[in-house]
């Protein structure tokens, strides 16, 4: 990154404490309270000239042009957020340095910001001693001194300041837990620890009983892991593909482990770079167990540290440093998996622990693009699309026979990401999907790509269900493969056994917007509407953007007769795009024939030009036609989306938009080609 990039700046760190239990204890009041804190940041930061770089959903990384700009609008907040209702915020500052890369902000200030407000309780406001140097000379603030700190990642100890302001809280040192290195932990211990022969001597009993004959007993408790990203450590930002690549495999191996639950990959990923102690994080995603480190990697060398904790304890349970040629990159990935088995107490058999050795490539070079290709295909745009395919190719020439690249060419056309009618690109995915299973039958990326082009696109339910069955007996920990067995349950009419397998999914991959709005569509899908707007509402806060969710939501709002909620909903999905249930005028136009204005949705319709009509789902203009009471087009339509394999098509035999229309003889001829019966 260039020098000119950089900058120096006020950093702001915000996080709503205990936002998680809000959510499972009542959902609406979370709501709200998310709502006003969303609204108060953009309008406070705002006007005193600042700018919110991230927004978290519960906790936003702020930037400031001066420290007194920064504080005063921490100050603005914490007063606002002490009226009703109230919002338990708390905040961290600190002066660094800073630079931007693909819409991300970096820096060591960065770090240090997040490291002080993890530090915070409710309504207070600490800064680190580079922000009290800029208010010492003002007497409009007042600051005291909450201790040193040793942070982690930090060499030096630091000083933290507490604002002490009317109204604000100065929390006490013993309130205090944060990311904090181990030494801060033993040098707190240390003061409580009376210097006595006797307790003495009963500690010393106590942890030798525990050493010998209790050690960490985790029979009654739950096995339950999140491998948070590792930290690249390098100074070449160019590899932090290589330091995602190295989670992603660690929690591929450590998902081998039997009866161990195991966090997805896209939950675990978004606390990347957080500012939540490991508590707060194991408790968002219901875990027991975190396995966190750093990697760095340089030349052909790579240095690896771990360290599996006790989230509840903070005991760290085992660890390990690693100091090899990038060559045995492999076998160090299975030696973590193994390691952790061990300190849990998980017994492996012999078929186990060779299932923990088994790689896909030898060649470090193609497995480096394989791995530059999952991370550019998980930006999900149509260009980071065309970056992993190249990857991948490039992977595949280095070794023809890598299963797992072509799997990963397969995910690149499975969503019609390529630009290409759905039909074409699907059936390259099924090209690449049956080579990576001709190279190894039992890779579960392959066969699940293939279990889902066959029951989405071919209709063949039950080979789909066999599949989806074997792979979630195999690895119970993969959760798109429960995620796409639950739609499979759901919409062949088993709707409740759907939401089932949707909440194991869930279950395991808690943060990702599209299991979460899948949880919704199967409620409403079931007809349960109040539950449906209870959990996408929920998926709103946790992705403002994803289109799907306002598609559901308006649907859901529509069948229980709530019209300026469902127009509002429709209201924010584009007016021009083509992705399956996203024109937000198509939809706008079925939003008011459903609610009885026939005139205007019959106007907003033919706003839609002839160019644009033909690119738009052939499914969605049919239940336009239903609400108009034109059946036969309406038939029409879907025989049209029938004959192009529209995506949409799948939810037909349950879906309550086409309830009018269930008995019409075309429609039962429709549901017998898609082998609904």
């Amino acid at each position: 990154m260039k020098e000119q990039n950089r900058q120096l700046a006020a950093i702001l760190f915000t996080d709503i404490v205990g936002y998680t239990a809000m959510m499972q204890q009542d959902e609406q009041v979370a709501v709200t309270i998310n709502k006003r804190y969303m609204a108060v940041m953009k309008q406070s930061v705002s006007s005193h000239g600042g700018e919110i770089v991230n927004d978290y959903g519960d906790g936003s990384l702020c930037t400031f042009s001066s420290a007194t700009k920064a504080v005063e609008c921490a100050i603005e907040i914490q007063q606002q957020f002490q009226t009703e209702p109230k919002v338990p915020l708390r905040i961290g500052l600190h002066i660094g340095e800073i630079f931007f890369e693909e819409g991300k902000v970096f820096g060591d200030g960065v770090n240090i910001a997040s490291r002080i407000q993890s530090l915070g309780i409710a309504n207070s406001i600490l800064f680190s001693a580079e922000i009290n140097s800029k208010l010492k000379n003002q007497q409009e603030f007042k600051s005291i001194s909450v201790g040193h700190f040793h942070f982690k990642n930090v060499d030096e100890p630091m000083e933290v300041f507490a604002l002490a302001n009317e109204g604000l809280v100065v929390p006490k040192k013993e309130e205090m837990s944060g990311k904090l290195k181990e030494i801060e932990k033993k040098s707190f211990l240390k003061k409580l620890i009376p210097v006595t022969a006797v307790l003495l001597l009963l500690i010393t009993g106590f942890f030798f009983y525990k050493h010998f004959f209790g050690q960490a007993d985790f029979a009654n408790r739950e096995k339950s892991i999140a491998v948070l990203p590792f930290t690249n450590m390098g100074n070449n930002k160019d590899n932090e593909y290589f330091s995602d690549g190295m989670t992603d495999e660690i929690i591929t191996e450590v998902s081998k482990i039997p009866l161990l639950k195991v966090i997805s990959r896209t939950s675990a990923m978004q606390y990347k770079n957080s500012t939540k102690s490991l508590k707060q994080i194991a408790e968002d995603l219901g875990v027991s167990f975190v396995l966190e480190g750093e990697i760095e990697k340089s030349g052909d060398s790579v240095r690896i540290n771990a360290r599996l904790i006790d989230a509840s304890t903070d005991q760290h349970i085992w660890g390990e440093k690693y100091d090899r040629n990038i060559k045995e990159l492999f076998a160090i990935q299975s030696e973590v998996a193994e390691n952790i088995a061990s300190a849990l107490e998980t017994k492996l058999t012999p078929q186990q622990k060779k299932n923990l050795s088994t790689h896909y490539t030898e060649n470090i070079e193609a497995y480096k693009f394989y791995r530059k290709g999952r991370w550019f295909w998980d930006k999900r745009s149509r260009e980071s699309y065309d970056s992993a395919e190249a990857n991948y190719q490039q992977a595949i020439q280095l070794d023809p026979d890598y299963a797992l690249a072509y799997a990963g060419l397969a995910d690149c056309y499975t969503y019609n990401q390529k630009g290409l009618p759905q039909i074409e690109a699907i059936e390259i995915a099924r090209e690449y999907t049956n080579k990576a299973l001709t190279l190894d039958s039992n890779l579960i990326e392959a066969l699940t790509t293939k279990a889902f082009i066959q029951s989405h696109f071919d209709y063949d339910w039950n080979g789909a269900k066999v599949i989806f069955e074997k792979i979630i007996r195999n690895n119970p920990n993969y959760a798109i493969a429960h995620l796409y067995y639950g739609n499979v349950l759901a919409f062949t009419g088993n709707i409740e056994a759907g939401i089932n397998e949707t909440k194991k999914a869930l279950a395991l991959d808690p943060l990702s917007s599209v299991i979460n709005m899948a949880l919704g569509r199967d409620y409403y899908l079931a007809r349960n509407y109040d539950q449906s707007i209870i959990q996408l509402q929920k998926t709103k806060i946790l992705n403002p953007h994803f289109n799907l969710t306002y598609l559901t939501l308006g649907n859901t709002f529509l069948q229980k007769k709530m019209y300026p909620q469902a127009i509002d909903a429709f209201s924010k999905l584009p007016p021009k795009k083509f992705d399956i249930g996203s024109n937000g005028t198509l939809l706008l136009s079925n939003a008011y024939a459903v609610s009885g204005d026939k005139k205007k949705a019959k106007d907003k319709f033919d706003t839609i030009s002839t160019e644009d009509y033909t690119k738009l789902d052939p499914v969605t203009i049919a239940w336009f036609y239903v609400n108009m009471g034109n059946f036969d087009e309406a038939l029409t339509q879907l025989e049209r989306g029938f004959s192009i394999h529209s995506l949409s098509m799948v939810g037909l035999k349950v879906d309550p938009n086409f309830d009018p229309i269930r008995n019409e003889p075309r429609f039962k001829a429709l549901l017998k080609k898609m082998n609904f019966d």
